[in-house]
């Protein structure tokens, strides 16, 4: 009996302690969560210059400007004004094509804003062919045509008859013609402007076989045929070098005056402000400096 009693008060015993030891754990916690709640409330000294500091400006949405553009050199120019013309609040969209007629379609239809890829002589022929209401609103460069070897390694190597490509269309026709005479290879009539055609010639000594060609795929056929006349985008895309053509455009010549490649917008579209912005980071010293570094002579800025 004694036994039991004294296993009962040492149960009970156990037990208070126990939870003597429980409550204590308790009231330790509980007074933990309140400093760090107190903590929490109160003030930060290190961070009050923070509180006080202005939130910083979210970004400006950019407008955007959608602009077709063959691949190069015109759409490498356009994206070296990109930075340029974010400064101004827009956003450059460069859609690039391979050849010369959709991007002036897709300009007329006005899933672009502007395209930059030709002359204003071409752009003046596609306006009369296709019943299309384009205009310039800035020249931005020229580059120079270029003569270029095939199976004649010089032009004094040209023999009787040989075959020369030059493109197919009306205005780079005559401005490859025009080469052409300066070169004394051909003759054309008195009085030869940017209209003239192989019609136009009336002397051909050497009897050159002209090999008319749509202008983009004239780099392809230059291995068929004894000199190629290519224009100065499509010489630069194919890996030619101006340094290392049988000839150039003289930066006199009325093909140089004339061929500026141009800035193209729907008519009444010329002074939009986003064009406007558009053409003045094209003229920036940065663009300009980007593109005597890069193309060495092949594209030369009009600004």
């Amino acid at each position: 009996m004694k036994k039991s009693i004294l296993v009962l008060a040492a149960v009970m015993a156990a037990v208070s302690l126990s939870a003597c030891k429980g409550g204590s754990a308790e009231t330790t916690a509980a007074a933990e969560t309140t400093a760090t709640a107190d903590k929490a409330d109160a003030p930060d000294e290190g961070t009050k210059e923070e509180e006080k500091a202005p939130e910083a400006e979210a970004p400006k949405d950019l407008t955007k400007i959608v602009v077709g553009a063959s691949p190069s050199p015109h759409a490498e120019i356009l994206k070296a004004a990109a930075d340029v013309l974010a400064q101004k609040g827009y956003e450059l969209d460069v859609k690039e094509y391979v050849d010369y007629i959709q991007p002036n379609l897709a300009l007329e239809s006005g899933d672009l804003d502007a395209n930059y890829f030709q002359h204003l002589p071409y752009l003046e022929s596609f306006n009369v062919e296709n019943n299309t209401k384009l205009v310039s609103a800035a020249a931005i460069h020229y580059e120079p045509f270029g003569i270029y070897a095939g199976k004649a390694a010089s032009l004094d190597a040209l023999a009787d008859g040989a075959r020369v490509a030059v493109p197919n269309d009306t205005s780079n026709e005559a401005r490859a013609l025009l080469l052409l005479e300066a070169q004394g290879l051909i003759k054309l009539k008195d009085g030869a402007d940017l209209t003239v055609t192989k019609n136009d010639i009336v002397e051909n000594p050497k009897n050159l076989d002209l090999y008319e060609v749509e202008a983009a795929q004239i780099p392809r056929v230059v291995e068929d045929v004894d000199i190629a006349v290519i224009n100065g985008n499509y010489a630069i895309e194919a890996g030619f070098k101006v340094s290392e053509a049988l000839a150039v455009e003289d930066s006199e010549s009325i093909a140089a005056t004339t061929y500026g490649n141009v800035i193209a917008v729907q008519e009444g579209h010329e002074k939009d402000e986003a064009i406007l912005a558009l053409i003045e980071a094209l003229t920036s010293d940065e663009v300009k400096s980007y593109i005597e570094s890069t193309y060495e002579g092949a594209v030369v800025p009009l600004f």
